[in-house]
């Protein structure tokens, strides 16, 4: 009887996270529209993105968010920023870790959402992981986007891991890219994401959502010979700060 209570608690939490996706997205929706109509309106896109969405679902799942960094974003300046992924609630995460406007690099399967896919392929650089082209085309976008002042962000498992994964091997894109437009790679680690919101759906809860904003790579001295060296740096600092995760809190009572 407790599980049968706990799934439906679940499952009702599964479904309140969608109507907290949709509902600000549907009420916004002609304004949101007219500022992904243009990349020159995107900041605009981007405000309401990270300071209403972005709250009212972190906030309304219960999992506010509590961010420590090492370094500071410089206002700006244009970044490559990577950090692991285990939940859905790591994209809400990322956009409140930084106020600098960025774009997501990511699979061209999320425009099939409902609601969120609409407005996905207009400001999002989409990439088809089988297509040679389309892998091709994310760096002359990136570089246009670049170029206008913004970051990007890729999460560079390439995926969401099987949950038993602590980290995921990573991909090479976000580094060859990161010395292609010599920005520097601003690593982060996700802590909570599996714990709260997970692709289980029979699982997650409310509590707080941890990331730490480690020191940048700098790349201006890098080539792209680099980027084998940068990819497993990077993982490595992520990696160990995981496992130092782990173990810290499988000690506690």
């Amino acid at each position: 009887m407790l599980r049968f209570i706990k799934n439906i608690g679940h499952t009702v939490y599964r479904v309140w996270f969608y109507i907290l996706v949709a509902v600000p997205i549907l009420i916004m929706f002609p304004i949101l529209v007219v500022f992904s109509f243009s990349e020159k309106t995107y900041p605009q896109f981007f405000w309401l993105a990270r300071n209403i969405w972005a709250n009212v679902i972190l906030y309304g799942m219960g999992c506010p968010p509590k961010i420590h960094r090492e370094q500071p974003l410089e206002k700006g300046k244009s970044y490559m920023l990577v950090a692991n992924h285990t939940s859905m609630l790591d994209i809400m995460l990322m956009l409140r870790v930084s106020s600098n406007p960025f774009v997501f690099v990511g699979k061209k399967e999320l425009v099939k959402i409902p609601v969120f896919g609409f407005f996905y392929k207009r400001v999002c650089i989409m990439v088809d992981r089988g297509d040679t082209r389309s892998r091709t085309g994310v760096y002359r976008r990136a570089q246009r986007r670049l170029n206008q002042g913004l970051s990007i962000c890729i999460f560079p498992e390439g995926g969401v891991p099987e949950e038993e994964v602590l980290l995921d091997d990573f991909k090479d894109g976000a580094f060859k890219m990161a010395i292609a437009h010599n920005i520097p790679v601003v690593p982060m680690t996700f802590y909570d994401g599996k714990k709260r919101f997970s692709f289980t759906f029979l699982s997650g809860g409310p509590g707080r959502l941890r990331a730490r904003v480690h020191r940048f790579f700098d790349t201006s001295a890098q080539t792209e010979e680099d980027k084998s060296k940068l990819r497993e740096s990077v993982r490595e600092v992520i990696l160990t700060e995981l496992r130092s995760f782990v173990k810290t809190t499988s000690t506690l009572p």
